[in-house]
């Protein structure tokens, strides 16, 4: 379902910039502001590992409990094994990144080495191992560049109604026109963020299985999370926080309603409805 839902989504997310680049420049319009954002975020992916682990200054690790936990479960799923970093940061988190399984990286806080039991540590690292399994890197690298185009659209019909450009045909709707330019970006952005939960509930579910215990996760994310809201993880770049395993931003509330991450609690109810693995 959770699958099903990302491809109904992502295919949304393209009919939304199809219809955008219509109004302000038909085909032509959407192409160039898809190719644009392409660019853009192509590097991004690309170098998505050294770009992040330089960015919170991880150092690389071939012994020790993370390490071995990360080989048990790949030794046991038959998986490739990740390059494994530790980032010196005290609170508790972890992320996956890179752009295919044999580029991939995995990544955690020395806060989370130090609050969570070997088999919560196990649950967490086959969540991430889930997301470099199913290629989520790419799918948030997709998303994100059709999202990209969409706002470059955005810009581009603003620059439209500024200097009284636009669309040449009869058909032009300038009252169409300044709707894009507020909704569109508003819309990529929700279904954005969309795709980021179902992705994270997908990895829930892989992970459990490659672990072969959905209390292992759910555990952990008890802790992280109770952990993440009494102390926030400073010098946090938001461009990065959806590529962690609970956000590492702090607020509630209303902001809550737009984190790319879903509820915890209903991210635990669902693992702890899982039968025995």
């Amino acid at each position: 379902m959770n699958t099903f839902r990302t491809v109904a989504l992502m295919t949304l997310l393209t009919l939304l910039l199809v219809g955008a680049g219509s109004l302000v420049g038909g085909r032509s319009g959407a192409l160039f502001a898809l190719i644009m954002a392409g660019v853009m975020n192509l590097g991004s992916y690309w170098f998505s590992d050294k770009i992040v682990i330089a960015m919170y200054r991880g150092k690389e690790v071939t012994s020790g409990t993370l390490y071995e936990v990360v080989q048990e479960i790949c030794q046991r799923n038959g998986l490739v094994m990740p390059r494994v970093f530790i980032l010196p940061q005290p609170t508790p988190n972890a992320f996956a990144t890179g752009r295919n399984p044999k580029h991939a990286v995995v990544a955690a806080t020395e806060g989370i080495l130090q609050i969570l039991t070997r088999e919560e540590l196990m649950g967490v690292m086959a969540h991430e191992m889930s997301h470099v399994k199913h290629r989520d890197i790419l799918i948030g690298s997709i998303v994100a560049t059709i999202a990209g185009a969409i706002s470059y659209l955005s810009h581009m019909a603003q620059w439209a109604m500024i200097f009284g450009g636009g669309r040449d045909d009869e058909d032009g709707n300038p009252l169409a026109m300044i709707l894009m330019m507020i909704l569109a970006p508003i819309a990529a952005m929700l279904v954005q963020m969309a795709v980021s939960r179902s992705r994270e509930y997908e990895a829930d579910r892989g992970g459990a299985k490659l672990c072969g215990n959905p209390y292992y996760l759910a555990n952990a994310l008890r802790k992280l999370e109770m952990a993440n809201r009494r102390m926030p993880m400073q010098q946090v770049n938001e461009a990065t926080a959806h590529m962690f395993i609970v956000s590492p931003l702090s607020g509630g509330g209303l902001k809550s309603l737009f984190s790319t991450h879903p509820p915890v609690e209903e991210r635990v109810r669902r693992l702890e409805a899982m039968t025995s693995l």
